[in-house]
């Protein structure tokens, strides 16, 4: 369907009372029945069967309570909702997957809109392209265009919603081959704070699509993104498990460093589970854990990871030809742990990184903890830092501590431990990405957008969202006056 008839049907919805504004839902509280009968979706509130399965975000220790949660069916239904919000002024947040690690696609007492209905795909084979609704998974995307020996590059995660992944910038498995998730975006359809339906791209509102690029959820409600597919049948890759020690972690670094562009890695220091494939000797003992893929030749690919098996003997070695779509596998739905966690860039991981890393998990308390290093480079570092709001491009590496917990009473001591952690590891301006940010503040989200990149993402507020309606993400506010305060 074309935009044209999408806002036509939209007006239509309006005007006729299939999504019109009646005087229950106009007033200073939501009628519950109103809003059922107003949009083609599902309408989950409290005291229904679902509602606390619905009000469950994947990381655990939230208990919002919103008003209702909208499993919106089409873009007349977001419309709708965003007019609601902000007629009556109640908070809006805006789930695609759920993932935020700081809450932020749940509200406590206000709506939310609720995108897991919205999953249509369209797959241009030929064209090289897809348009997707933000309902749809990572791994349910990339299953989906992988059967085409398609892809396109998010993070490591099925269950991820695309929405946010995108939005954030999305480093993932082809990160240093093909860049971004938003170095692939091509255009999105989405829906303002005025409850307009926008199309979006390189020639249309191009202001709004660099900010779309890297700049959060704080411009609206995406319903679609139209991406770029790469070709990518088969790769080299999988589970590299090491022993774990400063000097391997310095060296598996480096290899990954200086490794071609088709291979990515996602390097991860942490106590080894009770895995079956584990040797049990290795159980509770920390190890260096390689998530890994080389999207090229397979011969190249075999011959990239011989640096990284002669660092030390495998103790697991999964490294093998796959179907790209085998490096996204189903997860547990049902495991919702706490976590503290802390994001930074640096630009080395020398022996004094490597150590503070060994020192913090070795003092660490918490029932998991982990330090993760993506290593970047290639194809990402190629986009001019100004293209897009993704503002990093010539940072080497990005660090994320975490501690996973159970008990909310260990809050403030796996708090403090993540804070001095990434005190320690810190190397100078730090920078953040967005998309691993907790409940930070706006200094951390600062962080995220340097210099010109705040000023120029506040302007783009100010404009599509002048009375900061989407404020529950990491906050983006409009500007005064002109300038960025």
């Amino acid at each position: 369907m074309s935009l044209e008839n999408k806002n036509a049907l939209l007006s239509q919805a309006r005007a006729s009372g299939n999504g019109a504004h009646s005087p229950a839902l106009a007033a200073d509280t939501i009628s519950i029945p109103g809003l059922r009968a107003a949009i083609h979706g599902r309408v989950i509130a409290p005291g229904d069967a679902d509602y606390d399965a619905a009000r469950t975000l994947h990381v655990g220790g939230f208990d919002h309570r919103p008003a209702a949660i909208v499993r919106v069916a089409d873009a007349a239904d977001v419309a709708h909702v965003v007019s609601l919000a902000r007629e009556t002024g109640t908070e809006l947040a805006i789930r695609s997957g759920g993932h935020s690690s700081a809450g932020h696609s749940m509200s406590d007492g206000g709506l939310v809109i609720d995108l897991a209905d919205m999953r249509a795909l369209e797959i241009d084979v030929e064209g090289r392209t897809a348009w997707a609704e933000t309902g749809l998974t990572a791994g349910e995307y990339t299953m989906a265009v992988g059967a085409h020996g398609l892809a396109t590059g998010f993070g490591d995660t099925a269950s991820v919603g695309i929405g946010g992944i995108t939005l954030g910038g999305g480093v993932g498995y082809l990160v240093r081959k093909y860049g971004l998730t938003i170095d692939s975006l091509l255009a999105a359809e989405i829906v303002t704070a005025d409850g307009q339906l926008l199309r979006v791209d390189a020639e249309s509102h191009p202001d709004l699509f660099w900010a779309l690029r890297g700049g959060g959820g704080n411009f609206g409600v995406v319903t679609r993104f139209q991406y770029r597919l790469h070709e990518v049948g088969e790769v080299v890759g999988g589970m590299l498990i090491l022993p774990a020690t400063p000097d391997i972690l310095r060296r598996f670094v480096a290899e990954a460093d200086a490794a071609p562009e088709e291979l990515s890695a996602i390097i991860n220091v942490m106590v080894a589970p009770p895995m079956p494939f584990v040797p049990a000797e290795y159980h509770g003992q920390l190890i260096t854990m390689a998530l890994m893929a080389y999207a090229g030749d397979a011969e190249a690919g075999q011959r990239a990871f011989a640096p990284f098996r002669a660092l030390a003997t495998p103790i697991v070695d999964m490294i093998r030809p796959m179907r790209y779509p085998e490096l996204f596998p189903p997860e547990e739905g049902d495991f919702h742990p706490m976590a503290a966690g802390r994001t930074m860039f640096i630009d080395a991981l020398e022996q004094r990184e490597a150590e503070v890393i060994f020192d913090h998990l070795h003092n660490a308390s918490a029932m998991m903890s982990v330090t993760q290093i993506r290593v970047l480079g290639g194809a990402m570092a190629r986009v001019p830092a100004d293209a897009t709001a993704f503002a990093h491009r010539d940072r080497r590496i990005m660090a994320h501590v975490a501690a996973l917990y159970m008990n909310p009473e260990d809050a403030p001591q796996q708090d403090a431990w993540a804070d001095a952690f990434a005190a320690a590891l810190r190397q100078g301006s730090t920078g953040a990405y967005v998309n691993f940010l907790g409940d930070e503040g706006e200094a951390r989200v600062r962080e995220a957008y340097p210099g010109a990149t705040w000023d120029r993402l506040v302007s783009v507020k100010r404009r599509y969202d002048p009375t900061n309606l989407f404020r529950r993400n990491q906050n983006i506010p409009p500007a005064t006056n002109g300038s960025g305060a």
